[in-house]
C-alpha cells in the first residue's frame, strides 16, 4: 500500500495522472494511467457498441373501416416494407361517429390484414379496443433486421382479392 502523496509523485514523474477507481472502498483504489487517452477510448467503445446496436421501431399504418381496397393495398405494401427492414408494424383502425356501432366489422378487417401479412409476420399482440381506436401490432417473421430498403411485390393471394 502506497501514500496517496507517494502515488501522486510517482504519476507525474512519469507524466501520467492518477484515478481514482472505487470512491467508495477503505482505503481508496487509484491507477495511474493517461486520463485522456482512456476517456477517449471508451468514449470510441461506446459510439461502436452504440453503431452495432439494432434499434427496432414500431412504424404505424392508419386505416378506417371505409378504407377502400386499392388504398388498404398501398398500406399493406408499405407494412411488408417496414417488416422486410426488421421493424414491427402497428395497424390502427380508427372509428369516427357512429362506426363504433360496428367494432365487429373493425375486428374482421384487422383479421383479414393480419392473415394478409401471416407470410412476412407474425401477430404479436391481437386486435385489441383502446377508446376508438382499434389497433394489431405485428412483428417480422426473421429475427435478423436488414437495414437495407428493398421492394417487396405484392403477393399472389392479395392480387386475386383485388
Amino acid at each position: 500500500m502506497v501514500s496517496p502523496f507517494q502515488a501522486l509523485q510517482e504519476a507525474q514523474s512519469r507524466g501520467l495522472d492518477l484515478v481514482e477507481i472505487h470512491k467508495k472502498s477503505d482505503p481508496p483504489v487509484c491507477k495511474i494511467m493517461n486520463y485522456g487517452k482512456w476517456k477517449f477510448e471508451t468514449k470510441k467503445k461506446e459510439k461502436l457498441n452504440k453503431k452495432n446496436q439494432n434499434k427496432i421501431l414500431v412504424k404505424e399504418i392508419q386505416i378506417r373501416i371505409r378504407t377502400d381496397e386499392g388504398d388498404i393495398k398501398i398500406k399493406l405494401q408499405k407494412a411488408r416494407e417496414f417488416l422486410a427492414q426488421g421493424h414491427k408494424v402497428k395497424i390502427n383502425l380508427r372509428f369516427f361517429g357512429r362506426e363504433i356501432a360496428h367494432k365487429d366489422l373493425g375486428f374482421k378487417l384487422l383479421k383479414q390484414l393480419e392473415e394478409r401479412l401471416s407470410d412476412v409476420a407474425i401477430c404479436e399482440a391481437t386486435a385489441k379496443m383502446d377508446k376508438r381506436i382499434l389497433f394489431l401490432v405485428m412483428a417480422p417473421l426473421n429475427a435478423k433486421t436488414k437495414k437495407t430498403k428493398q421492394k417487396v411485390d405484392i403477393s399472389k393471394s392479395e392480387k386475386k382479392a383485388l
